[in-house]
């Protein structure tokens, strides 16, 4: 805004102010005029230039990264801290107990015993808060010697660590914050404190069913399925009844309020795992107190969270190489192709209303962006000529790759 207030022209408007005073006055360089207000002139340009500083500061859209917590705050709103990953640790033999805290090293970063999901699998916590946890490539090592274990890997990231939210994706928060007001429990309220929960990349909220009942006592006691299971003397009809019954209270959907349905996607944009699943359902509406207010969700409503799910995609289609250019030349550039577009799909899912589709013309597109491909023909998906759409709340996973062998003499 005063990027026109510049020395130069500091100087000459007040030069001119002093000779508009008085016409006989020298105000050439290193004149009495000149040398008093030479150095006034270049004060004057720095707080121009200090004063477009504070202006970009007082809006959230230029403001920069201190100055828009600073904003947020005033909104209750901060950036989201870093977490840490938590990977899933396969022992042999499995009879072997690992006591808690016990630490493990794979590269550079430490990771300590968290839980013991039994049968030689622990979840393990990275010591480093942050998305460099997620990649567990290297090596499994005890930090100490642990007496009787054999082998020890990785066999899945339970929950994938994040770094601290990033400024553009905190403005972004900010912003949606004055579009969307979070309150006591509306769509807003669910999206904007689920997603802060670690672990979780998005969220989409639906209201499925609505009652009047007590949803707490509503869930049926262990055993009631085998007692349905077990009954004489009834029909089919009633007996389809006390079944469905039996699946609305274990699904906590005979409730006072509303029952929700959440659905997740973990912040790697994959299926969550069970343990992250079951952390978001306790913060959000413990299944022992469902419906009373305890964790996230107000009182009378019974939340259900569930994570997304997958469909397999195979692809099919024959390639026109470049001279000297083969499958092998390029399969791993397909490969990561693919998975990128699906990636994007899976990252474009909780705004999505409808389910995801694989366009055929996508997949194409990218195929022809790799060097030594020079045209693809043929492209299938799951043995079908078309889009595929998939099942509502599902992301698309990689399954095979058919390629056919065209070569070119280009």
């Amino acid at each position: 805004m005063y990027e026109a207030q510049t020395y130069e022209e500091i100087l000459s408007r007040m030069l001119q102010k002093a000779l508009s005073i008085n016409g006989n006055l020298d105000t050439r360089e290193g004149s009495l005029v000149w040398c008093g207000d030479a150095p006034a002139a270049v004060e004057l340009q720095n707080l121009y230039i200090a004063l477009d500083t504070v202006l970009n500061e007082t809006f959230a859209d230029t403001a920069t990264r201190p100055y828009l917590i600073l904003r947020a705050a005033e909104r209750g709103l901060k950036p989201q801290p870093a977490s840490p990953a938590v990977l899933q640790l396969s022992i042999t033999p499995t009879t072997l107990h690992l006591p808690m805290n016990t630490r493990f090293s794979i590269g550079e970063l430490n990771y300590y015993v968290s839980a013991d999901r039994g049968s030689g699998k622990y979840e393990i916590t990275c010591e480093t808060a942050g998305e460099a946890g997620n990649d567990y490539t290297g090596t499994v090592i005890p930090i100490e010697y642990v007496d009787g274990l054999e082998t020890c890997s990785i066999s899945a990231v339970v929950i994938p660590g994040e770094d601290e939210e990033d400024t553009e994706v905190f403005r972004q928060r900010y912003m949606d914050s004055l579009n969307a007001q979070a309150f006591g429990g509306n769509r807003a309220d669910y999206l904007e404190k689920v997603n802060a929960i670690p672990g979780v990349g998005g969220v989409k909220v639906y209201r499925v069913w609505n009652s009047d009942l007590n949803p707490a006592k509503l869930i049926p006691p262990t055993g009631t399925d085998t007692w349905i299971s077990g009954l004489s003397g009834v029909s089919e009809e009633i007996k389809a009844w006390l079944d469905a019954v039996y699946a609305a209270g274990a699904n906590s959907k005979l409730t006072v309020g509303g029952t929700v349905k959440l659905v997740i996607i973990n912040s790697s944009f994959k299926k969550p795992s069970e343990t992250l699943v079951d952390q978001v359902q306790t913060a959000v509406d413990p299944l022992q107190n469902a419906g009373e207010g305890v964790g996230i969700a107000p009182i009378g409503h019974v939340v259900r969270v569930e994570g997304v799910g997958e469909d397999t995609i195979n692809l099919s289609f024959d390639l026109y190489y470049q001279r000297e250019w083969s499958w092998d030349d390029v399969s791993a550039y397909v490969t990561e192709a693919i998975n990128g577009y699906f990636l994007e799909l899976a990252q474009s899912w909780a705004d999505q209303n409808e389910a995801l589709v694989v366009r055929i013309s996508q997949v194409e597109s990218r195929l022809l962006g790799i060097t030594g491909i020079l045209d693809i023909a043929n492209t299938k998906i799951n043995g079908e000529a078309a889009n595929c759409t998939l099942t509502l709340d599902h992301i698309p996973v990689l399954g095979t790759i058919e390629p056919g062998t065209i070569v070119i003499n280009g």
